[in-house]
């Protein structure tokens, strides 16, 4: 399979770790033999300072438009020229926000569009954007608006080797989830998960296991009754539309390897109820995947890291899962029309 047009890349807060960490999967891709077709969008002569500074063998190749990338990459990383930024590792700044926003933007369109097949997008630092006047939660909000999708359709699903996990609530304090949580979110968010394991991952018949919220799942309501008032009667509305779904499953008991092996995803009540495992287990795979938007995106489940930048040692390997993966899913939709 081929996908119908280049991956786009876009290039994070130049401040942060995304430069080198999208050099570095780039480098060991390339090394492996599986480095898709791919372009970052903008920063070419950032990216040929950060290789140099850190003896990345990573050669740039500046591309005028999207179409070049095909053939620029035999050569090495292609770039498209046009934008870019002062090479400042660690210190976030206005011109490193608008060379963040910029590639974000033209990404975006890109991937809408069909010019790019996807999108692949490195770290960015809200505050420095915010600076600016960009006025969005994040990327994921950001592309949701992109797609004229509301927010809700955007999914975040955080994907690592034999684990895939869906937070239903996200950034919001851990006393506001209970009154979050209803029949219809979980209903809503377990549709569109079992639809892009079909779609994207090629599971043609998705397991969805459902979290509880309390702990043993409440313990017969000793413990709270949200188990018994809105978790099991939204597995039995997804049952009866044929998703296979099952749960309340106790948080502590979720994870083990025997309960990984009976679901392709875990939809999690809360935030770090999700995360925590993907970290804990592949810090260096786990991949952020966006579901239920037209477009492909993923994005390495890190972030810009001020702190280590520049210092050669940022880990690539979740960037390079990110490319990965998202060039899977460019594939599959390509081969299934859409």
């Amino acid at each position: 399979m081929v996908a119908r047009a280049p991956l786009a890349i876009t290039i994070g807060d130049p401040a942060g770790i995304g430069p080198e960490v999208i050099l570095g999967a780039w480098a060991r891709l390339v090394a492996e033999g599986h480095a898709p077709a791919a372009f970052v969008v903008g920063g070419a002569q950032l990216l040929a300072g950060v290789a140099e500074a850190l003896r990345i063998d990573c050669p740039i190749v500046p591309i005028a438009e999207p179409a070049e990338a095909h053939l620029a990459s035999a050569a090495g990383l292609p770039v498209l020229a046009g934008l870019d930024a002062p090479l400042m590792p660690g210190q976030p700044s206005p011109e490193g926000a608008r060379l963040a926003l910029a590639s974000l933007q033209w990404g975006a369109k890109f991937a809408l569009s069909g010019v790019a097949g996807g999108l692949v997008t490195a770290p960015i630092a809200k505050a420095a954007l915010a600076a600016i006047g960009w006025d969005y939660p994040g990327q994921t909000e950001f592309l949701a608006d992109a797609c004229a999708r509301p927010y809700r359709d955007a999914v975040m699903m955080l994907a690592a080797p034999g684990l895939r996990t869906v937070p239903l609530t996200v950034h919001v304090a851990l006393a506001e989830v209970p009154r979050l949580i209803s029949v219809d979110l979980i209903c809503h968010k377990a549709r569109i998960t079992a639809a892009a394991l079909r779609r994207d991952f090629g599971i043609a018949a998705p397991r969805l296991a459902i979290a509880a919220l309390n702990p043993h799942a409440g313990e017969g309501g000793q413990f709270g009754d949200e188990e018994a008032r809105i978790i099991a009667p939204a597995i039995a509305a997804l049952r009866a539309e044929g998703i296979a779904a099952f749960g309340p499953v106790p948080g502590d008991a979720l994870f083990t390897p025997r309960a990984r092996a009976t679901y392709d995803a875990a939809l999690a009540m809360y935030h770090d109820q999700a995360l925590i495992p993907v970290k804990a287990l592949a810090f260096d795979e786990g991949v952020n995947v966006t579901l239920g938007l037209p477009l492909v995106r993923t994005s390495p489940d890190h972030g810009t890291a001020f702190d280590i930048a520049g210092k050669g040692l940022a880990d690539p390997g979740a960037m390079a899962a990110a490319i990965t993966l998202a060039a899977e899913m460019a594939e599959r939709r390509a081969a299934g029309g859409g």
